[in-house]
């Protein structure tokens, strides 16, 4: 079977390998935002298989199984894992062009040294060989974020989450990646939920607050805050479809929240003003504390209602959602930085036609406290490819500073997926080693390079001050 070569990889000039191999291949990783399972990394998870390492729970695989026409029995369904795994490896000569055929063999080379072409021929050696691997500790949970250099590695925790997992890392010698928690607050925003009073009881419990209130709510939240600040967390998250801004008082937020609360139907402009008004509140919060703000926005979720019905969420049916978003993020940026309580903040967006408009709305609220306060996320979810990459990068260095950018993200369940910081660099890389093959810069290797450094680790580790 032929190898397949990661090796020049979207390096596709001299100078792009050069300061690929010379500067960026062994900066350490700086992953600030992923949904690792921090009890498999606090038990040192061994995986059973590689299907569970691989394919279990990946949604880029399920959605591209899915458009080959594979029966959803050998997807998420109750096939066997190695049954799964051989539909997968006969699918992957069909992904040429897709991001998943790089992934696919970086992923196998980087974890088990297979250089060679997955296809259904030579599988069942696959299978064998990485099954045997997976008996060694670096390709345990915990040894695989030392292998490949994670120095720091954010999850993602709802404010309930007791944080046990975490406080166990903490305490561990033997794990030499410092795991902090994110505070990811969605569900006591989605007040039009049918979940949600029981949620916010919940909340309260964890707080040891009563949550019958509006000031309640916010005083639990305050209390978790202050909690995840204590077990290390110093960034939060917060997911949209798209971003409310619906100015409102405290009393209309309150009144809102009572109707909630009581089971009344509450009306969009309504969950708008309750939205905005209580964001705005915990942006006051991180700023207070230092925190790093994220707002992934423009994901529309679970539309597919017959598979909804069959697999529930997360299961691979959402996709992107276009919709305007320049005079609700520039309100919203507005108000917070109205009385210096803006906190440091990312802002992604699933919908790419909007990097240029954010790299600009951002250039608004740069401030002395810390080189790129205000950050043009990484390219997210369908774009954590080539071309979205290269779109990102561009628009972030047309209209602001990519020399300011704090860099790639996992932003997976996976523990596969580390092998996404080296593509992203490898198309860091080549972009500016067409800049320099062109003239645009000057082919001054430390100056780049040290461009390139801070951009793969270094802009990270000041800005989110982790360590």
């Amino acid at each position: 079977m032929s190898r397949f070569d990661t090796e020049s990889l979207l390096l596709t000039s001299k100078s792009a390998r050069k300061l690929y191999y010379d500067y960026a291949v062994e900066m350490p990783v700086f992953d600030y935002h992923n949904h690792l399972s921090p009890q498999d990394i606090a038990e040192n998870h061994q995986f059973r298989n590689l299907t569970e390492m691989w394919l279990d729970g990946d949604h880029y695989k399920w959605r591209a199984l899915r458009w080959l026409g594979v029966d959803e029995e050998l997807i998420t369904g109750n096939a066997s894992d190695k049954d799964k795994f051989m539909v997968w490896a006969k699918s992957v000569p069909r992904m040429a062009g897709n991001p998943l055929y790089h992934w696919t063999h970086l992923e196998l080379s980087r974890y088990f040294g297979i250089q060679e072409r997955l296809t259904e021929h030579n599988a069942e050696e696959v299978w064998d060989r990485c099954n045997e691997r997976l008996q060694d500790s670096s390709l345990r949970a915990a040894g695989i974020l030392e292998k490949f250099k994670v120095k720091v590695a954010c999850t993602t925790d709802d404010p309930i989450d007791n944080l046990e997992f975490h406080r166990s890392i903490r305490n561990n010698p033997d794990i030499k990646t410092v795991v902090t928690p994110t505070f990811r607050p969605d569900r006591a925003l989605d007040i039009s939920h049918t979940g949600f009073a029981g949620y916010v009881q919940e909340l309260g419990e964890s707080a040891n607050v009563t949550v019958d209130t509006y000031a309640g709510l916010i005083n639990g939240l305050e209390k978790r805050i202050s909690y995840f600040h204590e077990q290390g967390c110093r960034l939060s998250d917060h997911g949209f479809g798209a971003f409310p801004y619906t100015a409102a008082t405290e009393e209309e937020a309150a009144e809102i929240y009572s109707k909630a609360m009581q089971g009344v139907a509450i009306t969009s402009e309504e969950e708008s003003k309750y939205r905005t008004f209580t964001l705005l509140a915990l942006g006051r919060m991180y700023c207070a504390r230092g925190w790093v703000m994220q707002l992934h926005i423009g994901a529309i979720r679970n539309n597919n209602a017959r598979m909804f019905v069959k697999l529930g969420k997360d299961s691979g049916y959402d996709s992107i959602l276009d919709f305007h978003l320049a005079a609700s993020l520039n309100a919203f940026l507005s108000e917070l930085d109205r009385n210096h309580e803006l906190p440091k903040t990312i802002v992604y967006s699933l919908y790419p036609a909007q990097y240029e408009m954010i790299a600009a709305t951002i250039g608004n609220f740069q401030s002395s406290e810390v080189e790129g306060k205000l950050q043009l996320g990484s390219a997210w979810w369908f774009h954590d490819q080539k071309e979205g990459m290269l779109q990102q990068l561009k628009a972030l260095s047309s209209i602001g500073l990519i020399s300011t950018f704090v860099g790639m993200l996992t932003d997976s369940r996976s523990f596969m997926s580390f092998p996404r910081h080296e593509y992203f660099r490898r198309v860091l890389c080549g972009l500016f080693g067409e800049w320099i093959k062109d003239g645009e810069l000057p082919a001054d290797y430390d100056y780049i390079g040290g461009i390139i450094q801070d951009i793969c680790y270094r802009n990270a580790e000041r800005y989110f001050e982790i360590r």
